[in-house]
């Protein structure tokens, strides 16, 4: 299975080769652990979860790194305005985002390197640059890479340096593209930082966030490996200075592909915390929608388009998600009773034999989601069709279950969420109810909204509520 991909770098789509036959080295910018992630930031890392999802359904064996940004100005910054250690700060942020991708199910990734635990690895890249003479010192105890010193610095972002206004240099983490300027790698103590800094020959400081990402990938992955994803946010600066220290400190070629998601909007809007709109995956969840509703709506536009993301398509998702649910229903009672197959492929019906093929080469063809959908429901109706003419075996219908398990190796929402109520639910059940025989319609509409905050819905039946999960 071929796949090719919209590489930034050359800035068309290419035929993916990884460096090693059969393997991928794969490294994702993780969040700024200063604050909850948001769906903006989940949107990209649905769409890399998508990319992995796809390399191993295409047979290859992936290695994946995600950093975690610990200290940078925003950590320090609201660590101290908290009172707290930087550790005990971020760590609860951390906690969270684990949580998040477990409510997305998202793909943990092999390591989660912290950047405070490898502030050594990045003291030795700054110290190999200043040796070959393309960082320097100042005064204040600052090291800054000089980026006329590099000849290719803005070849990701596409920068004509020439035409582009040129200032001395940025000590902030993040800066505006029109500041083409030399960029911190290590930043000399100051009292805002508080206790946070460690010693190094040029003075005590701390890292830039820059050299961060430079030092942990190419601890992890080497100094040359076949992807690095992010948003388009993260293009320039961050991405174009870590090309730039990474390749000068260790003479080689630093990656060979870059993919970028676009922005995410919010009904139209762009995520602000002024505006309101800048979601948390657990504030979703309070609205009563799913993790999987939540999954299937931020992955199902094409990641290098702009995602609008809205309560209306939650709600169309829900739809859609209910169909699949009803097919694999319908598919499972049919089945009933049949052994598992070893060559589920052989005991597919004529029209369902090339959807995965189909579908494969959808999503091969830079994660076209799209396409692929288009064949998961197409398929959908053929089976629907199929067994409404009762033209369909018990065989064929667990063998068409084989197949959507393995069309979920990349989607991640096919399988349905549980359905197990636990004792806590089942007490607020009771309470409703107890609370019903009471008359007590206003305790009763809290429990309920109560449950439908956690996902579940009531159902008051002539044997009594039932749970249902939303």
């Amino acid at each position: 299975m071929k796949l090719a991909f919209y590489n930034t770098l050359a800035r068309k789509i290419e035929e993916f080769v990884p460096i090693k036959p059969g393997k991928v080295g794969l490294y994702t910018c993780g969040p700024t652990v200063y604050d909850f992630a948001h769906i903006g930031n989940f949107r990209a890392y649905i769409f890399e979860d998508l990319l992995r999802r796809t390399l191993e359904f295409a047979g290859y064996d992936v290695y994946h790194v995600m950093n975690l940004t610990d200290v940078d100005d925003k950590t320090i910054r609201t660590s101290i305005k908290q009172g707290l250690p930087l550790r005990e700060f971020t760590a609860k942020y951390i906690a969270a985002f684990y949580a998040d991708l477990d409510t997305l199910k998202i793909h943990r990734a092999h390591d989660y390197p912290a950047a405070t635990d490898y502030v050594e690895e990045m003291k030795a890249m700054i110290q190999t640059l200043l040796d070959k003479g393309i960082a320097y010192t100042t005064e204040s105890g600052d090291v800054y890479f000089s980026i006329e010193k590099y000849p290719d610095y803005g070849k990701l972002a596409n920068l004509n340096m020439e035409e582009m206004r040129k200032g001395e240099r940025v000590s902030d983490d993040e800066y505006e593209k029109e500041s083409l300027v030399d960029f911190a790698l290590w930043k000399g103590w100051s009292e805002r930082d508080g206790d946070v800094f460690w010693d190094a020959p040029w003075g005590k400081g701390r890292p830039g966030w820059h050299i961060e990402c430079s030092a942990m990938a190419t601890k992890f992955l080497g100094p040359h490996f076949d992807i690095h994803c992010g948003g388009v946010d993260n293009i320039f600066p961050h991405h174009e200075d870590e090309i730039a220290q990474s390749e000068c400190c260790t003479g080689e070629k630093f990656v060979n592909y870059w993919l970028h998601c676009k922005h995410l909007m919010v009904e139209g809007e762009k995520m602000s915390k002024s505006v309101g709109n800048c979601y948390t995956i657990p504030q979703l969840l309070e609205k009563g929608y799913s993790g999987r509703e939540i999954r299937y709506e931020l992955l199902a536009t094409r990641y290098r388009d702009g995602l609008n993301f809205t309560f209306q398509g939650l709600k169309e998702r829900r739809g859609n998600l209910e169909r699949i649910d009803g097919y694999q229903a319908r598919l499972v009672k049919l089945a009933e009773g049949e052994a598992e197959q070893g060559n589920w492929a052989a005991q597919l019906p004529e029209w369902a034999k090339t959807v995965e093929a189909d579908f494969g080469a959808a999503i091969a063809d830079d994660l076209n989601i799209s396409g692929a959908l288009a064949v998961l429901f197409d398929s959908i109706t053929q089976g629907n069709r199929a067994m409404n003419e009762e033209e369909l075996t018990g065989a064929q219908a667990a063998a068409i279950l084989s197949l959507l398990a393995r069309l979920d190796v990349v989607l991640g929402f096919l399988s349905p969420e549980s359905n197990e109520v636990d004792a806590d639910l089942e007490a607020l059940a009771e309470a409703r109810q107890a609370a019903r025989e009471a008359k007590d319609w206003g305790e009763a509409d809290r429990i309920r909204d109560e449950l439908a905050a956690k996902g579940w819905k009531i159902e008051d039946t002539a044997d009594g509520p039932k749970l249902k999960k939303l």
